[in-house]
């Protein structure tokens, strides 16, 4: 089935844009970026498709000269091109070093060429290219499926008018929070989506969770170098999914594996896109310095991968809130998954607040960069008074923001800290992670103390 993606809507400015650069896509395996650029090319008069893990294919840029390589790739695909416009597709382009140089002449002597690039492993290529062609190329980050994305998959047109509205209606709740709880449990990798529309059975799921799985441990042997470092890679891929809140290195999963070494494959899996590191920040107002010396947490490509490789999906079929769940780590990977969904031009890199001194400590599972403010996030449930790491943040920060992540109802409160500082306290349901630079904005426009 054809998924409906908020980046088509990205490419088809791209293809409008009067400065219109090469654009490289870039993202994990599986999460869609052929297929995508597949139904763009419906835009197009002529549409020629390159895979550069085929030998005749990424042979073709041995010819150095773009107006020979174009005209050999016509021949090879057979395409008569007579006139109209040419969207050119080279896939898995980190398989080539040197088709990624090229990209800056295709940009400066065939410029009536679409050219889309895509490659799951390109994080890892772009570090080898010598020449790599800076500031002729375009960006743009795909992720698995979002919320938003799902409800486009499943047609929920009221469900996709009513998130729309800001702030969203009091009678869209428990629809919109139920529908959630179900790509909660799925995820957002396409194959799950189209499989589980299709059939409407989550054991009929099992096969494509373990190919997934299986697609990125067959993937570590292009992320290392020899047997040793595959061996730790595969460990920590394996024991990732165990680990709870915040990570050491040194001894990662139960092994004698030194902090060099997992930091080594955790950074790999890092370039990948498929296990992030995020790091915390102790900053109270832009920009967010990222503090590498404290541990970080994992973020995982998908919910739905880490619900299956934890064997939770059972689970959270019967249960109401997810932050009852794994002690509240699923909300937390789906909220923080929503946000790097968002982001298309940039890899977003998320980051939670921490305050560490000698007799106590605070941390907020998110912040958030908007505009002069850096807003805390914190993603619980349970009664305002019980935020106290919220309350430090707010105590020490120059505004009077701050969001609550929750599975009740919208609203917003004027509480209090436990200092005294008044602050105004917005509560927004799971299910409008991917709203919020709107509500946010909405919020700060709209409300004073």
């Amino acid at each position: 089935m054809e998924l409906k993606r908020t980046a088509y809507q990205s490419l088809k400015e791209w293809k409008e844009s009067s400065n219109r650069k090469p654009l490289i896509i870039r993202g994990a395996r599986q999460v869609g970026k052929t297929t995508l650029v597949r139904q763009f090319a419906q835009e197009f008069d002529h549409f020629v498709e390159l895979n550069l893990e085929r030998d005749k294919e990424r042979s073709l840029f041995e010819l150095d000269d773009v107006n020979k390589i174009l005209n050999a790739a016509y021949l090879l695909k057979g395409k008569t091109i007579g006139g109209g416009s040419v969207l050119l597709f080279i896939d898995e382009i980190q398989e080539s070093p040197k088709a990624i140089a090229l990209l800056r002449y295709f940009f400066e002597e065939r410029s009536d060429i679409y050219l889309i690039a895509a490659g799951s492993l390109l994080d890892f290529a772009l570090h080898s290219v010598a020449s790599f062609p800076v500031g002729r190329v375009s960006y743009l980050y795909l992720s698995p499926l979002n919320f938003e994305e799902y409800l486009h998959a499943l047609h929920q047109m009221p469900a996709i008018e009513a998130i729309k509205q800001i702030p969203v209606q009091d009678y869209a709740h428990q629809t919109l929070l139920n529908l959630f709880h179900e790509y909660a449990i799925l995820g957002g990798m396409p194959e799950v989506v189209s499989e589980y529309i299709e059939n409407k059975n989550i054991s009929q799921l099992i096969p494509i969770y373990n190919d997934l799985w299986q697609t990125y441990k067959d993937d570590l042997e292009k992320y290392s170098r020899n047997t040793s470092e595959r061996n730790i890679l595969r460990h920590v891929i394996d024991s990732a999914p165990s680990e709870s809140d915040r990570i050491k290195f040194e001894g990662f999963g139960q092994s004698n594996y030194r902090s060099r070494e997992v930091g080594e494959a955790l950074r790999a899996l890092d370039l990948a896109n498929i296990i992030r590191l995020v790091y915390p920040t102790t900053s109270l107002k832009p920009p967010i310095a990222t503090d590498r010396k404290k541990r970080p947490r994992l973020q995982f490509l998908d919910t739905g991968l880490l619900n299956h490789a934890l064997s939770l999906q059972s689970d959270l079929l019967k249960i109401l809130d997810m932050n009852d769940i794994h002690r509240g780590r699923i909300s937390q990977q789906l909220v923080t998954q929503q946000l790097i969904s968002i982001e298309l031009n940039n890899r977003y890199q998320p980051h939670f607040w921490v305050r560490e001194e000698k007799d106590s400590s605070s941390e907020v599972d998110l912040v958030f960069h908007y505009g002069k403010y850096v807003i805390p996030i914190e993603i619980k449930s349970g009664k305002q008074g019980k935020l106290r790491s919220l309350h430090q943040f707010v105590e020490r920060a120059d505004h009077p923001y701050a969001v609550r992540m929750h599975a009740g109802p919208f609203s917003i409160e004027k509480v209090k800290t436990p200092g005294g500082k008044p602050y105004m306290l917005m509560n927004m349901p799971y299910y409008l992670a991917t709203k919020t630079p709107e509500y946010i904005s909405y919020f700060i426009a709209n409300l004073r103390l």
